[in-house]
């Protein structure tokens, strides 16, 4: 495999330049969840260029790429790259920002596409030196639910179906030229809790005539933190958290509702559907104890991800092979979610992590994110190699 690998480095350096350019161009023109309209067709146009045949309108703006090697039908693998940006106004002063305002590409979802795109013309340019067939899935939606993998699966775009499917994600901590992989359990699930608290508003200065919903609210959040500390498996990952809490009242007004806002996670799905029981009743039992009432509204989130424990000691194996073992970290859970899981619920599954640290970068989903472009000369690199010794292994 040595000679792959030089000339899987050699095409990387003489692609760098363009592929960084292709990412310059998304990031300039990022677009929202399931609106990807031009993201689409640039990415449609570039693989036109490469020659590379493919199908489009998955769940309207998605793409699937399709790159035949010698005895196509041997192995499929399936290599994803998300499209989305998130509703974020940039603050950043380099040259390259978002011209389209309150809209970011805040989470490398640029440089997955950018990166992709380098690694099908790579395995393009390579189709001669190994067996099997490459599907390029560009799917939008990923940051919104209910999440666009789980809806380009039932559009049925992954065809033929893969042994593998694999993708990679920026990590802004990882220095450049790095990447990460964990085995077994990766990500968590993630859960998205509404709760409407409702009683008789009123004048502050006479709260025995009202529910005092702002206090009975305060009192379901600090009675939900037994879920996680008194409910949970101590062996099981778990997080709840709630972000948003809406009281339009006034310092002499207790208003007549409350809105609240959160998140559940975790890495079990036993543990999930008892989790979110408990928070129903919790909530409802403690707004009913104080003479009010409170809704609930818990809507189902993204399964957890779990990545296949063969493959992804093979890849990270492989990975080794390409750069060295100084470059290829082992990664932690994270409780952090991706409608990637969808994916590694029905399909063996490698999820890793590449390297984009830059100096004075925020963390991912902020405002001031930024991702050190070179980077992508390591990440579609890799992927392509990952590839090739997935098809020819």
């Amino acid at each position: 495999m040595d000679q792959i690998i030089n000339e899987i480095k050699q095409l990387s350096h003489k692609f760098l330049d363009e592929i960084k350019s292709i990412r310059i161009h998304l990031h300039q023109y990022p677009e929202l969840s399931f609106e990807e309209f031009e993201t689409s067709q640039f990415i449609q146009k570039q693989l036109d260029s490469y020659g590379i045949s493919y199908k489009n309108g998955f769940v309207r703006t998605g793409i699937v790429g399709k790159i035949e090697g010698k005895n196509p039908g041997k192995k499929v693998l399936a290599l994803r790259a998300d499209m989305d940006a998130l509703p974020v106004s940039e603050n950043n002063s380099h040259k390259i920002c978002s011209k389209n305002e309150g809209v970011m590409h805040a989470c490398g979802h640029d440089m997955h596409m950018a990166s992709l795109l380098g690694t099908a013309k790579i395995l393009n340019e390579l189709k001669n030196q190994w067996e099997g067939t490459v599907l390029l899935i560009f799917q939008p939606g990923e940051e919104l639910l209910p999440g666009g993998a789980r809806m380009m699966m039932q559009e049925g775009a992954l065809s033929p179906e893969p042994d593998l499917i694999m993708a990679q994600h920026v990590l802004p901590d990882m220095p450049v030229g790095h990447v990460g992989f964990r085995e077994g359990m990766y990500m968590a699930s993630g859960d998205e809790i509404y709760l409407r608290v409702k009683g008789k508003g009123g004048h502050g200065a006479m709260p025995h005539k009202c529910d005092d919903t702002i206090l009975i609210a305060s009192h379901i959040v600090v009675a939900l933190q037994q879920v996680v500390s008194r409910h949970a498996d101590i062996r099981i990952p778990t997080v709840l958290t709630f972000g948003r809490m809406i009281a339009e009242g006034a310092t002499n007004i207790i208003p007549a509702e409350v809105k609240l806002s959160g998140t559940f996670r975790t890495m079990n799905e036993e543990w999930r559907a008892k989790a979110k029981q408990l928070i129903t009743d919790i909530a409802q039992n403690t707004a009913k104890g104080m003479g009010a009432e409170c809704e609930v509204d818990i809507k189902h989130g993204y399964p957890f991800l779990v990545n296949d424990i063969n493959y992804t000691r093979s890849a990270k194996t492989a990975a080794i092979s390409f750069l060295d073992h100084e470059r290829v970290e082992d990664m932690d859970i994270r409780m952090t979610t991706e409608d990637f899981g969808f994916y590694s619920q029905k399909y063996p599954s490698c999820f890793y992590r590449f390297g984009v640290k830059k100096e004075g970068s925020g963390g991912l989903h902020t405002s001031s994110f930024q991702a050190e472009d070179t980077s992508l000369e390591t990440s579609m690199g890799t992927m392509a190699y990952l590839a090739i010794d997935f098809l020819k292994n």
